[in-house]
């Protein structure tokens, strides 16, 4: 009861900032008539640790709902993971929204399956709500109301290797990770094979910011992924790829002070990172389209469309892929446009563990 109290104040606090789609158009078409009136969903957002505001992966998610406020009305409340919480606090957020009126509630992140998917925070909200609509990004509850949105990392990552084995001067290459767990490692995973299949003598430099011990505290620590970026460049790397949510800007940060280059995640990290100075260290992102994933959950809610268990979002459908944006990989556009169509074709099968 204490947890769910304590839920309720932040609730409440949040409220205020939560993003909101209140506004209405008050004009009139071209013929002088009212514009069709937009359909209202109250839509629950439990964000990952960092929550918004991380330049990355949950602004993803956020920018999915921004993106649909321009065809409903939207009224939001968004909550986020606390470093060290317990599984029974992210039950409690997910139970209070659902308890409030949220529907869809849609959980971002891994965390909110818990160690037993069956059993975990999202699991006991969605048997408690049965007649709440959920979805879970990067998740695998598997219940009747909820939508697991899922994302095939590997592939993209794959690309952003091949990009830093063209790229690179050293012959050296380093992979951060926010958490050693296996969804990261298939992060891992595909950027090693892509950089090998291009450069098969690249050395490929690893670390993992944090472990499920100590509640993945690596996707929020920019000074321990600086650190850790720090000395990938001392070993001799001179490109580093970051999956490691808002530990991301350190890394930049890292790359600036070397003079090297590194790869950012989920959103374009070029267009998103708050200092200005950092952008031309940002070769590529690897793009992850959690925005894509929300955004269409939410339509099909609204449009009385809904698909339980798991959707894949890969190269297929644009789910994944790497950014352009600073111009740094535009001469070797051809080639990662190959592998592309390569994977996508089946051509290539990319190693998810």
């Amino acid at each position: 009861m204490k947890v769910l109290a304590a839920a309720a104040v932040a609730f409440v606090a949040l409220g205020s900032t939560a993003a909101c789609g209140d506004s209405k158009d008050s004009g009139t078409g071209d013929n002088g008539s009212a514009p069709p009136a937009k359909k209202s969903v109250k839509v629950g957002l439990a964000f990952d640790i960092g929550g918004r505001g991380d330049k990355s992966f949950n602004d993803s998610a956020a920018a999915g709902l921004d993106r649909v406020k321009s065809d409903l009305n939207l009224d939001v409340k968004d909550l986020a993971a606390v470093a060290g919480e317990s599984e029974n606090d992210k039950y409690s957020r997910l139970k209070l929204l659902c308890t409030s009126g949220y529907n869809p509630v849609i959980a971002v992140g891994f965390v909110y399956d818990g160690a037993d998917a069956a059993n975990g925070p999202l699991a006991r909200a969605a048997k408690d709500c049965p007649n709440t609509k959920f979805a879970i990004v990067d998740g695998g509850t598997q219940a009747a109301n909820v939508a697991d949105l899922t994302f095939a990392e590997e592939q993209g990552s794959y690309l952003v290797g091949v990009a830093a084995a063209l790229k690179t001067k050293k012959g050296t290459v380093g992979f951060i990770g926010g958490c050693q767990v296996d969804l990261i490692k298939k992060f891992e995973a595909g950027f090693t094979a892509g950089a090998k299949a291009t450069k098969a003598d690249i050395k490929v430099l690893t670390n993992y910011l944090s472990t499920p011990a100590d509640a993945c505290k690596g996707f929020n620590d920019p000074a321990g992924g600086k650190t850790a970026a720090s000395g990938m460049f001392d070993q001799g790397a001179d490109i580093v790829y970051a999956a490691a949510g808002g530990s991301g800007t350190g890394v930049f940060e890292a790359a600036k002070d070397k003079k090297a280059l590194a790869i950012g995640v989920d959103s374009d990290q070029y267009n998103t990172v708050s200092d200005a100075s950092l952008k031309p260290v940002i070769m590529t992102s690897m793009l992850k389209r959690v925005d894509n994933a929300v955004f269409n959950f939410v339509k099909d809610y609204a449009d009385g469309k809904f698909t339980a268990g798991a959707t894949v979002f890969d190269l297929k459908v644009d789910g994944v892929g790497y950014a352009t944006s600073g111009g740094q990989v535009d001469d070797i556009k051809d080639k990662l446009d190959a592998a592309k169509a390569d994977i996508a074709s089946g051509k290539i099968t990319v190693p998810s563990k």
